[in-house]
């Protein structure tokens, strides 16, 4: 798989931000296919090993979200669903369903950029990522380049609402 590979020549913080970016381009193909704009990267020994973004509305399948794809392509790059040293980057907080998937891919870190108050499971509505109950946990870092990944969304929102009230406006004329 054509990956970045990133050497620590740079600090970690300038790092996480490379990634991110690259979580944030996958989310403008799906914005590009008119799909909700959320992006995954997972990232193994600072080198991308699996790539996502929403594909919902293209495929009409319920589970193929970001993380899901980046996951999925990540297990079949190194050939195992164990991804225990790897991390995954992702613009908006995982559901209960991509948080499950990555307990059960044992990905070790979670960065996510927005907040998700309608569905977030890695702090904002629950915590399911750090939940001691279940035999493997995550650390999470929320809020990276938040206000790049919140604007990805607000935006796509506010078009097509504007795009639906068109719409509506044109009907009753």
């Amino acid at each position: 798989m054509k990956g970045i590979k990133r050497k620590r020549r740079f600090g970690l913080a300038m790092e996480k931000a490379i990634f991110m970016e690259e979580a944030i381009k996958e989310a403008r193909k799906a914005q590009a296919l008119g799909e909700v704009p959320i992006g995954a990267v997972v990232v193994l020994d600072n080198e991308i090993i699996g790539r996502g973004h929403n594909l919902r509305e293209t495929t009409q399948n319920a589970i193929t979200h970001a993380e899901i794809l980046a996951i999925q392509a990540a297990c079949q790059n190194r050939e195992s669903w164990r991804l225990s040293e790897a991390e995954i980057y992702v613009t908006l907080e995982p559901c209960p369903m991509c948080s499950g998937a990555i307990l059960l891919s044992r990905l070790k870190k979670v960065y996510y950029g927005a907040p998700d108050p309608k569905a977030g499971t890695a702090g904002t509505l629950m915590n399911l990522l750090q939940d001691d109950r279940f035999n493997h946990t995550c650390e999470v870092e929320a809020g990276l380049l938040q206000t790049e990944c919140a604007e990805l969304l607000t935006s796509f929102f506010r078009a097509l609402r504007a795009k639906k009230k068109a719409a509506k406006q044109a009907k009753t004329e």
